[in-house]
């Protein structure tokens, strides 16, 4: 790795600015350049877990996967963010226990287990950093079981929708995906809130037509932050 991709990554992770200068060389030295095409499968339940990720571009979608093949998904990895599926694994050296894929071109600096595990100890910011992350995914996957287990699909659906000011460019495959169901109960119930006069369907588009009126029916809060994110 030369200069210009270790400026790269402190200025994604600017934490990584607090390794101590034995570390940081470890990291410039150890760490290895991925990308990775938009759709592309990086890592499957069971896999053997051996690095972590400092994402730089992209997106990363973490999923869990039911018997029927159905998939939720449980968060996004964003640039400058830590992976807490990966963390777990490594940590306690146990293979994946959920599935990723890349959402968009990946740019990311794979860093081994062993120099992850020393940067852990050696580096209360970025331990902090690191478990940080941990508290807030915990959080939003309490929520995330919350909502699935306890609210009806077109509840989720309308929190969904609601976050969205403007109008949705969507297909149905996809936010059933996000919800973790079928596609055909995602158009029933879009078709159901469109003969309500709740919403427009068009192609690859919804656009709510009376926000007041699904947060009402659906009890749902407007700007409720969903799960599905």
């Amino acid at each position: 790795m030369n200069k210009t991709d270790l400026d790269r990554i402190l200025k994604a992770y600017p934490v990584l600015k607090e390794l101590p200068a034995d570390l940081l060389k470890q990291l410039q030295a150890q760490a290895t350049l991925m990308r990775s095409p938009a759709g592309r499968s990086l890592f499957d339940e069971g896999n053997p877990c051996t690095h972590y990720p400092l994402l730089i571009e992209g997106t990363i979608r973490a999923m869990t996967r039911g018997p029927d093949g159905h998939e939720i998904l449980l968060y996004r990895l964003y640039p400058g963010e830590s992976c807490v599926i990966t963390l777990a694994a490594l940590l306690g050296e146990t293979p994946y226990p959920a599935l990723a894929s890349a959402e968009t071109d990946l740019v990311m600096y794979a860093v081994p287990r062993s120099l992850f595990v020393e940067m852990n100890l050696r580096s209360a910011a970025f331990r902090v950093f690191v478990f940080k992350f941990l508290s807030d995914r915990m959080a939003h996957l309490m929520a995330l079981i919350d909502d699935v287990a306890f609210r009806r699909v077109d509840q989720r659906l309308a929190s969904h929708l609601l976050r969205h000011e403007q109008a949705l460019t969507i297909t149905h495959q996809k936010l059933a995906d996000e919800l973790g169901t079928t596609r055909e109960v995602v158009s029933r119930t879009l078709e159901s809130f469109q003969e309500s006069g709740l919403l427009r369907l068009g192609r690859k588009r919804i656009e709510i037509l009376d926000r007041k009126a699904l947060q009402r029916v659906y009890g749902v809060e407007a700007g409720r932050e969903s799960v599905s994110h």
